[in-house]
């Protein structure tokens, strides 16, 4: 079991998790959305493509980027297709 939490709330929790350079990305059935909000921002990685970022939210709180995702990454990492990975103070632990 993989859970994502930020200030106390769980963002996402699985059973399966991708592991691609030490990051855990989440299915996106795993995500509890009403903690997370599109942001227009964007990073580039060579072999994976284009990421877009949500900002974790949890009551008045905001984290903002804390989450990204690729949503069509190159053929190399089609495993992790819309699966949501956690940085920046969120705390990500596997059982």
């Amino acid at each position: 079991m993989a859970r994502a939490m930020w200030k106390g709330a769980v963002i996402a929790e699985s059973e399966e998790v991708e592991r691609v350079e030490g990051n855990l990305y989440f299915p996106p059935s795993a995500l509890t959305r009403a903690h997370l909000r599109a942001s227009d921002h964007t990073s580039v990685c060579g072999w994976k493509g284009t990421a877009r970022y949500y900002d974790v939210v949890v009551g008045d709180q905001v984290n903002r980027n804390a989450a990204w995702y690729y949503p069509e990454p190159k053929d190399a990492a089609k495993n992790i297709e819309g699966y949501v990975a956690f940085w920046n103070g969120v705390t990500v632990e596997e059982r």
